[in-house]
């Protein structure tokens, strides 16, 4: 074994190892190795930078774009609440969930998908009085699922595709079609979502969420009014300014200088300046914010006099920034275009100061959002939409047509091959400027770089394997455990390697890994390649056992209040599902 396959070898363990125990971010420890492979003269920087001028890259942005311009506007918004309206219970509800996000998520990037469905989901599981962790993973999986049934449904398909037309090993390789995946992942779509509705549903955790822990009797907000000098309420009674009998919304306390009068009595007198603590959930002191007259909310302040505002209920993530400061000092306001209106914590109900609350992950938060909160709260990880007023944003007939029918004729000429799917992709998304469907700016906030990094590097990482002759070595160890099973022994030994790697660390890396392997087995066996190709990509896209494995899994995991084990107890028996029918139809195809 020669020094530089000694430092691929170091290199890869280091991936592993910091990707599962986060010892630094995952785009800072690909950025490491491949600085460590250059150093060693392992790789050139023409290897290095290879990566950043792959298509498929390209063409995985683009989609990223795309799916992000449709989150943005009404189009998907009015077509779930006509789907959801009529489920009856928390499965009907499920069910009809999923049998929309899997046939989207084969030709929408699931990760703005399921983004867009979390609340919607949220709603659903409060509307249905289910747990809102018996469907959460449901969402993702069924995004994954579906995602696994076509070339352009996971990212991870396209970046096997880009190996498949970079790699060395096996000259002149054909590009993979649109539906190569379809012949598994369209009966694994089915077989997985009856194993969603039926065994899976049992092991389904019934957590509460970061939301729902909350006692229902204590979900109510607190949110403070003040009497305004000009208030038309001076002088009048509690009942007589109708404030005793608001739907949903309880006045408990008044707050007069020094005095405070609690179990208000019906004939108190309202005065200028007293200070109003209303008890209510989130839909009534959205109508109060709205509707309020004579009374000012003081941590809204002007604010309220914006445009196109609107409530929304947030939840602080686990890793969040903003974890122990306060809205002020964070400049919430004008980093967000929104204000908090009140703050929940764990069954407590804080009151005061809203700005001067150090916010603790798993908070609940109150906001009134303003017009541009839309756009930049998609950039951050910081906390999570739970629950809205909106209205989104319409495009009139011939742009919603343009969008939706321009979006379909590129996926349909591109299956076909009549046009590249990176010239379709660039077409369309030029034509979206163009007719002010999205701005330019939307579109540079909507890129993500770390992701684009990660494949990159990846890339290169997969050719270091290949040059130093590591990716031979791992597939001769690989016949040796697995030769005396035949053709549909390795490659079940291929699919349980590539799983764990994509459950542990990710699955692009994953791939990056296992794929040389996988062409240099089919090579060495004189076997036919695309059974080997398909089995690498099925593997790490259809990740269902860790969290951390698939970008859908961390999405929902913090608001679904699910644990590490939970996703091991509901993704391995799917995984293990998925891998006999993956090699009991490839095996039927191709051998």
């Amino acid at each position: 074994m020669t020094f530089q396959a000694i430092i691929v070898i170091i290199v890869l363990l280091f991936l592993i190892v910091s990707l599962y125990t986060e010892i630094v971010g995952p785009t800072l420890t690909f950025i490491l190795a491949v600085i460590v492979l250059g150093v060693t003269h392992v790789l050139d920087p023409s290897e290095i930078i290879d990566g950043f001028s792959n298509e498929q890259i390209a063409i995985i942005i683009m989609l990223l774009l795309l799916g992000d311009i449709y989150r943005r506007t009404s189009v998907l918004d009015i077509f779930f609440n006509s789907v959801f309206k009529g489920a009856k219970t928390y499965k009907s509800f499920t069910a009809r969930m999923m049998l929309i996000v899997a046939p989207m998520s084969a030709f929408l990037n699931n990760t703005p998908l399921v983004a867009l469905m979390m609340p919607y989901v949220h709603t659903g599981a409060q509307k249905h009085k289910a747990s809102v962790s018996k469907l959460m993973i449901p969402l993702s999986f069924a995004a994954i699922l579906g995602g696994c049934t076509t070339l352009i449904g996971t990212s991870t398909n396209l970046i096997v595709n880009g190996l498949v037309t970079d790699q060395k090993i096996i000259p002149n390789l054909p590009e993979l079609s649109i539906f190569d995946f379809t012949a598994v992942g369209l009966p694994m779509l089915v077989i997985g979502i009856i194993y969603l509705l039926t065994f899976g549903q049992k092991l389904l955790p019934d957590n509460k969420s970061v939301i729902d822990k909350i006692p229902e009797i204590s979900r109510e907000y607190i949110v403070e009014g003040r009497i305004k000098g000009n208030s038309p309420l001076i002088g009048k009674t509690i009942s007589e300014a109708g404030l005793r009998n608001l739907e949903g919304l309880f006045l408990f306390e008044i707050l007069r200088e020094n005095i405070r009068i609690t179990a208000v009595p019906n004939d108190t007198i309202l005065l200028e300046e007293d200070t109003l603590l209303f008890t209510g959930n989130t839909q009534a002191i959205a109508d109060f914010v709205k509707s309020r007259e004579g009374i000012e909310i003081p941590s809204v302040g002007m604010f309220s006099r914006k445009k196109n505002t609107e409530v929304l209920e947030i939840v602080i993530s686990h890793n969040s920034t903003l974890n122990g400061k306060t809205l002020k000092e964070v400049n919430f306001r004008a980093k967000f275009d929104a204000t908090a209106i009140a703050v929940h914590r764990n069954g407590e109900t804080l009151a005061g100061k809203i700005g001067a609350v150090e916010l603790k992950s798993g908070d609940a938060v109150l906001l009134l959002a303003g017009t541009y909160f839309e756009d930049r709260y998609k950039d951050t990880s910081d906390f999570y939409l739970i629950s809205r007023v909106k209205e989104f944003r319409r495009l009139g007939f011939w742009r919603t047509t343009f969008l939706v029918g321009g979006t379909i004729a590129v996926i349909l000429l591109s299956s076909i091959g009549l046009i590249k799917l990176f010239n379709g992709l660039l077409v369309l998304l030029a034509g979206l400027v163009i007719f002010k469907i999205t701005r330019p700016k939307d579109l540079v906030k909507s890129v993500d770089y770390d992701l684009i990094l990660i494949i990159a590097l990846s890339l290169a990482l997969g050719t270091a394997m290949i040059k130093t002759g590591v990716a031979e070595m791992f597939a001769h160890g690989i016949i040796s455990v697995f030769k005396p099973f035949g053709v549909i022994g390795i490659l079940t030994g291929i699919y349980l390697i590539t799983a764990i790697l994509a459950a542990f660390i990710t699955n692009k890396a994953a791939v990056a890994v296992i794929f040389p392997v996988s062409l240099t087995l089919a090579l060495s066996l004189k076997a036919d390649v695309m059974p080997f190709i398909l089995v690498v990509a099925y593997a790490a896209a259809a990740n269902f056992m860790t969290p951390i494995g698939y970008q859908t899994n961390l999405m929902v995991y913090g608001p679904g209040g699910y644990k590490f084990r939970d996703f091991l107890k509901v993704g391995t028996p799917l995984t293990i599902i998925y891998m006999l029918v993956t090699i009991t139809i490839l095996n039927f195809i191709y051998f």
